[in-house]
């Protein structure tokens, strides 16, 4: 029988003893796990809940697998430390937060890698699961533990702690995969039988196996639209943003870009998909900010009639689009003008390395007079501010040089440009780490005090003439380095590490240097030779690891970088150059697709989104719908700034024509009358919204009402017209304080307090505190106010316990000031 945690239930006040205790509650907007699903999973991102909430993967994943029959997908991330220790203090299993199912309980668990330091936070989710952290360990009735991403085209560091790697995209094989694992379970199969099945397939690779080859999704440009959208996280994250993938693979070539050589070949998906999907997105989930995202995004053929018709159907509901990667050779101020058509996006420029030789060594294209004339057309159209990246220890030059002539190439270029462009720059350094099935594997990694040198330099240069600069540490590259390019022993240091301590080593804040410190002396000789050069040609630890790109073909592109070569031949329908991996099944694959201006609201989706004002609407008059709502559950334990975010983007969601303010950032007109801490209950709080249109309440109230998440909800509400000229009052300058009530009865001695002091809230120093709430509604009518709201606040405290608190607003009398 599976155990399910109910956090508010089991932890409940202790809730309020964590940092962000809205990371382990759920309840957001658009859960799909199913507690009756006779297959159960969950997908586990080995970091925190904002990075995890912002990982399109997850989305897949999570999307995808909920719509299996028989099968449920729930989700956990990396616990913070004061969580973990918390968990463990009660005896109580990390758990999925859709339905509250210990992971030791579930059929299969699932690990998403894109960051090799986040692997010291596998085991510690696994020991927090009440699950053994060795694979070796594990029993009948211990759920599989199956990790896939791009880091596991090398999996032999993590070995120790998987039972399986799939290797490759998920779509759609490991799906189908799935399906038939649950099957065979419905028909008795146990662990032992399922993971036999598992590792016959061939981009499943486990101890022992020979080799596996990457899975590849060969449907991707052509997929009914299917927006992987749901759940909208409760609290803002690291990436608050919408996500549609028009493009996977990239046709570049960049030689130390292992995402280049993983994601190959370069497919784009068809551009009437994209832009359902992108209707599909802000109609589900109220996102105002919406990625077109790939690893090159000027390459998506007509990617600029693409922005313009999304542009012409959403921007009228203040939504804007982003380009998070563009290379400067396919970059133009006309893509740059189009993506800041709502908003004003920053200028980011991935330059990598400055000299034309190195370019060529990389098989990149960027030269100054480029950079300097986008950026000297943005100054001009109103840009005062851009991003450059570089990275030092790129193999670009002869041995014993590199450092020197890095330093000085890239100062002298950031100097150039600046003087060139009259900007200042954010300029950011990282340190280069080679990676697994790229041409530069072979190479050896710059040295920590040679980088941290080199960092040094580059940092005291640019921030004397008033750049800002941000650095990699060296340290953890070279952690990364040696977890990257590792074999088993590596994954010995890993568990070493966490056994120390060591979790969630993404983070500078939470990672152990003196633990690694301390795993790498003991160890320098394996360090050293890890990080070291290879042979070319000389057989590779993660030869076991096929990614359909032929090693002769890497081989080549790291000889021609040595020569400064560039691969002038792109990755493209037809290709003369083959590099292995395309086959009659799968190719390059580009949009055909010219779309124009030119669509139709009524497409099925248009309904669920804002609906423009009516013709002759003109009147500056504001419209303002006055609500009182209620915060129970586990929404208590959202912070007021997401609670702001939650009804903006619900109310998207909902089709509520909301106003905007102007600038370069619009923002909904919503106006609460006080923030209200985590951890109190609230049944009648104030808020208002400003709409383009007279908008009617009951209509507000129901259409909200659907999509808000669990614990909120609207109670009532009211349409104010307010006219021109009349002066507009914050909700905070009519409202005048609270009443607060931790439980149990009402003294006897607070009734012998005089009126004054009850309704300011000073009743002593007793535990509970009362005071009086009034707000006066916005349209005055004479001298009195039109509308009074019940004001509740019930604070959830470390015993749990609760009350009913109320005051009944009353009309205000001669002897109670007009404060508003």
């Amino acid at each position: 029988m599976a155990r399910y945690i109910d956090p508010l239930k089991d932890l409940g006040g202790l809730l309020l003893t964590v940092e962000k205790p809205a990371r382990y509650t759920g309840g957001e907007y658009g859960m799909l796990a199913k507690a009756d699903a006779p297959f159960q999973t969950v997908i586990a991102f080995p970091d925190l809940y904002e990075l995890g909430m912002s990982n399109h993967a997850l989305r897949i994943l999570y999307n995808r697998l909920n719509a299996l029959n028989g099968v449920s997908c729930d989700r956990a991330f990396a616990p913070a430390p004061d969580f973990e220790k918390l968990l463990k203090e009660k005896n109580i299993p990390l758990y999925g937060l859709d339905t509250g199912i210990a992971l030791c309980d579930t059929d299969m668990l699932m690990f998403t890698l894109g960051y090799e330091l986040g692997i010291t936070s596998v085991p510690a989710i696994l020991e927090t699961a009440c699950i053994p952290p060795r694979a070796e360990e594990r029993k009948d009735g211990c759920p599989i533990v199956i990790a896939g991403g791009p880091c596991v085209s090398n999996p032999l560091p993590y070995a120790r702690f998987i039972d399986a790697f799939w290797i490759g995209e998920a779509e759609d094989q490991f799906f189908h995969l799935t399906e038939e694992l649950a099957r065979m379970k419905s028909e008795g199969a146990r662990r032992e039988v399922l993971m036999n099945r598992m590792s016959t397939h061939p981009s499943v690779w486990v101890k022992g196996k020979e080799r596996a080859v990457r899975a590849i999704d060969i449907g991707f440009s052509k997929r009914g639209a299917e927006a992987h959208v749901f759940p909208v996280p409760g609290m803002r994250v690291t990436q608050h943003h919408g996500v549609v993938e028009i493009m996977r693979g990239c046709p570049n070539g960049c030689r130390f870009c292992h995402a280049g050589v993983w994601y190959r070949p370069m497919r784009q998906k068809d551009a009437n998909i994209v832009e359902q999907e992108a209707a599909e997105c802000i109609a589900k989930t109220g996102y105002r900010e919406i990625s077109l995202s790939s690893l090159s995004s000027g390459d998506y053929r007509h990617i600029e009639g693409l922005i313009d018709r999304l542009n012409a159907r959403f921007a009228g509901r203040r939504v804007s689009f982003q380009l998070p990667s563009l290379h400067i050779s396919t970059f133009s101020l006309g893509i740059l003008e189009k993506i800041s058509h709502v908003r004003k996006s920053g200028l980011t420029f991935a330059v990598e390395t400055p000299l034309d030789d190195w370019q060529a060594a990389i098989n990149k294209r960027i030269d100054m007079d480029s950079v300097a004339g986008i950026m000297a057309e943005a100054k001009k159209n109103g840009w005062r501010q851009a991003k450059l990246y570089f990275m030092i220890g790129l193999p670009v030059s002869e041995e014993g040089d590199a450092v020197n002539s890095e330093d000085d190439a890239i100062v002298s270029f950031v100097k150039e440009l600046s003087g060139r462009t009259g900007l200042k720059f954010s300029v950011n350094v990282g340190v280069f780490v080679p990676k697994p099935h790229t041409p530069f594997q072979w190479s050896a990694q710059i040295g920590e005090g040679k980088a941290r040198q080199s960092l040094g330099r580059i940092r005291d240069e640019l921030k004397r003439d008033g750049h800002k600069v941000s650095v990699h540490d060296p340290f953890m590259a070279t952690v990364e380095g040696l977890i990257a390019r590792g074999d088993e022993r590596a994954g010995e240091l890993i568990e070493q590490a966490y056994r120390a301590g060591c979790r969630l080593d993404a983070w500078t804040e939470f990672f152990r240097e003196d633990v690694w410190r301390r795993i790498f002396s003991e160890n320098e000789e394996y360090v050293k030779r890890i990080n070291g050069a290879r042979a070319p040609g000389k057989t590779l630890s993660w030869d076991i690891i096929s990614s359909c790109v032929s090693k002769n073909r890497l081989l080549s592109e790291y000889e021609r970088s040595s020569l400064y070569k560039r691969n002038n031949i792109s990755c493209m329908e037809n290709c003369t150059d083959n590099c292995g991996v395309c086959s009659p099944d799968s190719g390059v694959t580009k949009n055909n697709i010219q779309l124009d201006k030119n669509y139709s609201e009524n497409d099925g989706l248009a309904g669920s989104l804002p609906i423009p004002a009516p013709a002759g609407m003109g009147d500056p008059a504001t419209y303002r719908l006055v609500f009182s709502f209620s915060k129970e559950g586990r929404a208590v334990f959202l912070p007021h700034l997401a609670l702001i975010e939650v009804f903006s983007m619900a109310a998207l969601r909902a089709g509520v024509p909301l106003l905007y303010t102007a600038g370069f950032n619009p923002l909904p007109r919503l106006d609460f009358a006080a923030p209200l801490s985590i951890g109190i209950f609230a049944r009648g709080e104030i808020a208002s919204v400003d709409t383009e249109y007279p908008f009617s309440g009951q209509e507000f109230r129901r259409l909200m009402n659907k999509v808000l998440p669990e614990g909120i909800a609207v109670g009532e509400a009211f349409n104010y017209v307010i006219p021109a000229g009349v002066k507009k009052h914050s909700m905070a300058s009519l409202l005048w304080g609270f009443e607060y009530d931790s439980g149990g009865p009402k003294p006897d001695y607070v009734a012998a307090h005089d009126e004054k002091t009850y309704r300011q809230g000073r009743c002593g120093s007793i535990r509970t505190i009362y005071g009086l709430s009034r707000l006066r509604a916005l349209a005055r009518s004479g001298d009195g106010w039109s509308s009074y709201f019940d004001v509740y606040r019930v604070l959830y405290d470390s015993t749990s316990r609760t009350a009913t608190c109320a005051v009944r607003l009353e009309p205000p009398s001669p002897s109670v000031p007009d404060t508003g």
